[in-house]
Formats: C-alpha cells, structure tokens, sequence
C-alpha cells in the first residue's frame, strides 16, 4: 500500500513539472538558460508580492495567453 501512494506521488509530481516545462514553452523561453529563467522567476516573485497592481498586470497578460487553450 505504501509502495503504490509513493508511486502515485512521483507520477503527479513527474505531471507537475512537465505543465510548469510546459509554461516555458509556452512563454518562448525553452532555449535561455537555467540561471536567467530561475533569475526571471525570482524577480517576478519578489514583484508579486511587493505590488499588487504589478500583480494583476502580469495575471492579466497571462491570462490572455491562456485563453484559445482547451486546459
């Protein structure tokens, strides 16, 4: 029993990390480099939570990217 939840748990975080690879693609970005994506992440965290209105501006834009996908 132990053994299959385990299983269960790396499938659906093996499904998360290929939607968030996904994001990459999506934003054409696939081909920059792992240390300038990590470094656009963190700024874009750090300005999420210090600006709300910042916040909604980038929800916005990707929703609208979101919009013709069928997920």
């Amino acid at each position: 029993m132990r053994q299959a939840s385990q299983t269960e748990a790396r499938k659906k975080d093996t499904r998360e990390k290929i939607r968030l690879g996904g994001l990459i693609a999506k934003a054409g970005l696939r081909y920059e480099k792992r240390a300038l994506l990590l470094g656009l992440l963190i700024d874009g965290a750090n300005r999420i939570r210090a600006d709300e209105k910042e916040r909604g501006r980038l929800l916005a834009i990707g929703e609208k990217a979101f919009v013709n996908d069928p997920d």
